[in-house]
């Protein structure tokens, strides 16, 4: 039932209740009752054509309230549509912005790197800039030093133009000189002329004894001055010092050479690996 049904029910129980307590009146007051009737059901009929125009009334309420609750739930439903149009629009203009900022995020990365590129390439172009006046100043400095070579190979050039002149001066003189030598029955050998002079302070070792005990092989050779023909004394330390001999080199090498005993030994004794070898009468251990 709703709500004008309602307070139409009410009204008719309180004319009803009216009605009734007028009856109750006029029974008591001992009118006359078909007066009273007449006027109660006058009252009646006057309640009963309001009623109606109340019920009438009501209805066409009950027809505006109808039509304005489907106008209402129209509007509501219209609204809700636009409602759910723009949350769509939101979300979509949120998706948008997501992206936006999901591009922006990129952009500034590629922007960086693009910064750090462009940072790195000046870097390295100053770089090259400063390679580059280096290597023209080397440049420079190496047509100066490449002028001053020229000038320096002109020189020796000259020098070598005489010094090949003097060697060819020097050759005639010496071919000369060995023919000289020759025909006076002398060598004209180099080595064995420095082989007559002293030897040089050297001190070395035995390394190796012919059998023979007439040659031995020392630990010391050319690197130390010592040339074909000089003489050398041998010695021993242990158990205790003495003289052996004397002996004369053969042939030397850069780090030893052969030597060849001259005359005896001291005593006939045996030359022994580890002996020592000395220019001088007394070696220095």
């Amino acid at each position: 039932m709703t709500t004008v049904g309602k307070i139409l029910v009410l009204l008719i129980m309180a004319f009803s209740l009216i009605l009734s307590a007028i009856s109750t009146v006029v029974f008591t007051t001992s009118k006359n009752w078909k007066e009273a009737t007449a006027a109660e059901k006058k009252k009646v009929g006057d309640a009963t054509a309001k009623l109606s125009d109340q019920a009438a009334k009501t209805e066409a309420a009950q027809k505006e309230l109808d039509a304005a609750k489907a106008k209402y739930e129209a509007q509501a439903k219209q609204q809700l549509d636009r409602i759910k149009a723009v949350e769509d629009a939101n979300k979509l203009a949120q998706d948008q912005v997501t992206t936006a900022k999901s591009q922006v995020g990129v952009a500034e990365q590629t922007a960086k790197v693009a910064l750090e590129e462009a940072e790195a390439r000046r870097k390295e172009t100053d770089l090259l800039r400063e390679q580059k006046s280096a290597v023209e100043k080397q440049g420079n400095e190496f047509k100066l030093h490449t002028a001053e070579l020229n000038d320096k190979i002109r020189e020796l050039e000259r020098v070598l133009e005489t010094a090949t002149r003097n060697n060819s001066d020097l050759r005639e003189r010496v071919a000369k000189y060995s023919t000289l030598l020759r025909s006076n029955g002398l060598s004209d050998d180099i080595s064995q002329v420095t082989g007559l002079e002293s030897p040089p302070p050297v001190v070395g070792e035995v390394k190796r004894v012919e059998p023979t005990n007439r040659k031995l092989e020392i630990s010391i050779g050319s690197n130390d001055g010592l040339v074909p023909g000089h003489e050398l004394y041998l010695f021993r330390t242990s158990p205790r010092p003495e003289f052996i001999g004397k002996a004369r080199v053969e042939s030397v090498d850069p780090n030893q050479a052969v030597l060849h005993v001259i005359g005896n030994t001291y005593q006939g004794k045996k030359i022994q690996e580890g002996d020592i070898v000395s220019s001088t009468i007394k070696p220095r251990l």
